[in-house]
């Protein structure tokens, strides 16, 4: 990480707009507003901090976002790339004179830029035609290491692969010819091309370093980095997945390959996933998460160590109850600092080598992205609530309170009047204690009553948190008048794996309890009408809609988003079998009871609560028929419902006049059962 010149002519952001007099609920427009701040990088002198800012474009239905630089110390943000373009992941080069970035500002695709971050002057460094996206500088700055979509056959030739890419233009057939499974996945179909680690010099020809017809790295089921460059620049570490059934398989493992070149090796041989490796500074060793157990996409996110001297392998922090999230290293690898999720938190530990020894450093919120000064006396990371979206911040490594850095929305937020936030406990099925957070109306009344909404996280093993989200945010519900609940039921994650595990062939059961008890709760306050309550969820949220559906009709108006209706019609056409072959103890016709049992179409004759079904076609996640099948069964048994269909989205909502219309089509369904 790097060290910075800033060019006094730089435009300098206003940390504050003028102060306001009055505030008011948050609204779309105001949400569409917020300047999203992520993937921090710290320069090698640790005096300066870059981010990404995004902000959705509601005119052009894009997001658009640039770079920024930030005294690491504190002071006003300034802005290093210009605006109306995509531009991410932002590297310093070893000396501090430059960022690479990956930019589509020149095409189509991404590629790699250089802005010089003393004059601001910008040099496109690469050509690639399928683009770039994650990038690493190697480490004496002659060099970066890309990840590009490339067709395994033509390499890096990009003459081999524009003239593929025109035959396949020209062809008026686009039929496919498909022998294998696993040939879509979330939103894409998979093509001919596949992803690698391409080394790509400041000057010369781009290099594939990790050849083959197989994704390297692979589709990271941990969320995290899937490679690294050791500190001396000779090796690269990287995830594949070698199975010749990718579909029901979650066996992700760690290979090394030479940067000049050569085959790679194989160090992990666990059945599980392996991923985000990441080299101790002083090379000795490469910490990555590991799960145990195959085909268990929600196994415990374990830290663990690879001896590059020994190659040994061993599991630290062994006392941590909940998965690793991200993994950051030390200056002088002599401990490891993570985040990981704790009943409703994500604070960040350190862990002592080698020992494992576990102490927390800061807890409010939820804190991703750290990163280390080099002296390895302070911890920078971005941080948000459910009252406020992420900036970046500073804390000691020894702890205590946390100083805000950035301060890009501090003038909006101020016009905007937040919902009040907190939680409650109480007893679930079979005696759990149980979670939930809870957000009332902003300028809340306690002497007035008020419609109440429960929000049913997906997964099945995820969580509501204290977090910020653009998706789902509960505040925009709580700003349109409801009580908002938020039920950490079984199966979520942060309360212990036992937890967790609880939800797996039993997914109408155990939790829709926890839930359900926690509606009893929201029904008691004082400020709730009992009688108009209201639940929404979407992906496994979505499945336990479908499941209150047919089991209860405590609900006045239901929202279900992309949901899981029909099992059996779910495993025949989703892509990773390996999910529900694990959820429900096998597949269908070898071990139907599970799919029998809990799959919520069965129970399509005690369907009533007016319900307003939304899914995508790009989801092939959840593929767009189980909200299909709903719609119909709906309409059939004359329920009063809707259908609100996107042809262009997948699982999730992505286009910011989708996101709107997907807030205003929402709400608006609520509000005509829940305010009348």
């Amino acid at each position: 990480m790097k060290r910075l010149i800033v060019a006094a002519s730089m435009m300098t952001l206003a940390a504050t707009l003028p102060a306001q007099t009055t505030t008011h609920p948050m609204t779309f427009n105001d949400m569409a507003s917020i300047r999203r701040i992520g993937s921090p990088q710290l320069s090698p002198d640790g005096q300066w901090l870059a981010y990404v800012g995004t902000t959705p474009d509601l005119a052009a239905n894009k997001n658009r976002s640039s770079l920024f630089l930030i005294p690491a110390a504190g002071g006003a943000s300034r802005r290093l790339t210009d605006e109306g373009h995509l531009d991410q992941s932002p590297m310093w080069s070893p000396d501090g004179k430059f960022i690479a970035f990956v930019s589509d500002r020149d095409g189509d695709t991404t590629q790699i830029y250089l802005a010089d971050v003393a004059s601001g002057s910008l040099t496109k460094v690469s050509t690639l035609p399928g683009g770039a996206s994650a990038i690493r500088w190697v480490p004496d700055g002659s060099a970066l290491l890309a990840t590009s979509d490339i067709y395994p056959d033509c390499g890096v030739d990009p003459q081999c692969a524009k003239s593929r890419m025109d035959l396949a233009d020209a062809n008026p057939v686009k039929a496919r010819v498909i022998d294998s499974l696993l040939y879509r996945h979330w939103k894409s179909w998979q093509g001919p091309t596949r992803s690698h680690i391409l080394y790509v010099p400041l000057r010369g020809n781009p290099v594939d370093l990790t050849q083959g017809r197989f994704d390297a790295p692979f589709f990271s089921l941990g969320g995290g980095d899937e490679f690294d460059i050791s500190p001396d620049g000779k090796e690269v570490v990287y995830t594949r997945n070698v199975e010749d059934h990718q579909e029901v398989s979650t066996n992700s493992d760690l290979f090394l390959v030479p940067t000049a070149g050569g085959l790679s090796r194989r160090i992990t041989t666990r059945k599980g996933g392996d991923t985000s490796p990441h080299y101790s500074p002083d090379g000795k060793w490469i910490a990555y998460i590991s799960q145990a157990r195959a085909g268990y996409e929600s196994d415990l996110w374990e830290l663990t160590l690879y001896n590059r001297s020994t190659g040994a392998i061993t599991r630290t922090a062994k006392t941590l109850e909940n998965g690793v999230s991200s993994i950051t290293w030390a200056p002088d690898s002599k401990s490891i600092f993570i985040t990981a999720e704790e009943k409703s938190k994500q604070p960040i530990f350190e862990v002592s080598l080698p020992g494992g020894a576990l102490r927390r450093i800061y807890g409010e919120g939820s804190s991703d992205s750290v990163l280390v000064s080099p002296d390895g006396r302070t911890l920078f990371f971005a941080r948000s609530s459910l009252t406020r979206p992420a900036d970046l911040f500073s804390v000691a490594r020894s702890g205590g309170s946390a100083t805000q850095l950035t301060h890009d929305n501090d003038g909006l937020l101020s016009a905007i009047q937040m919902g009040e936030t907190s939680d409650i406990w109480y007893t679930g099925a079979e005696s759990a204690n149980v979670q939930a957070l809870i957000i009332k109306p902003p300028n809340f009344d306690a002497h007035t009553k008020y419609p109440g909404l429960v929000l049913i996280h997906g997964g099945p093993q995820g969580a509501w948190n204290d977090a910020w989200g653009y998706r789902w945010n509960p505040q925009m519900f709580a700003a349109a008048g409801y009580v908002v609940l938020m039920p950490n039921q079984r199966g979520s994650t942060g309360y212990g794996q036992k937890f967790v595990e609880e939800i797996s062939g039993d997914w109408g059961g155990k939790a829709y309890t926890d839930i359900m008890n926690g509606v009893d709760k929201l029904a008691a306050m004082p400020y709730v009408y009992p009688d108009r309550i209201g639940a929404a969820g979407a992906s496994y949220g979505g499945y336990m809609i479908d499941w209150i559906l047919g089991h209860t009709d405590r609900f006045k108006a239901l929202v279900t988003h992309d949901g899981v209706y029909n099992l059996e019609a779910m495993y025949g056409s989703t892509e990773e079998l390996w999910f529900p072959e694990w959820e429900f103890r096998g597949n269908p016709w070898d071990n139907p009871e599970l799919y029998q049992k809990w799959s919520p179409n069965r129970f399509a004759k005690n369907f009533k609560t007016p319900t307003l079904v939304v899914h995508g076609e790009l989801d092939y996640r959840v593929p767009v028929s189980q909200g299909m099948e709903l719609f119909t069964a709906l309409q059939r048994r004359g329920v009063t419902s809707r259908f609100l269909y996107f042809p262009d989205e997948g699982h999730w909502v992505l286009k910011p006049q989708n996101s709107r219309l997907w807030y205003q089509t929402v709400t608006g369904w609520l509000d005509g059962f829940l305010k009348k």
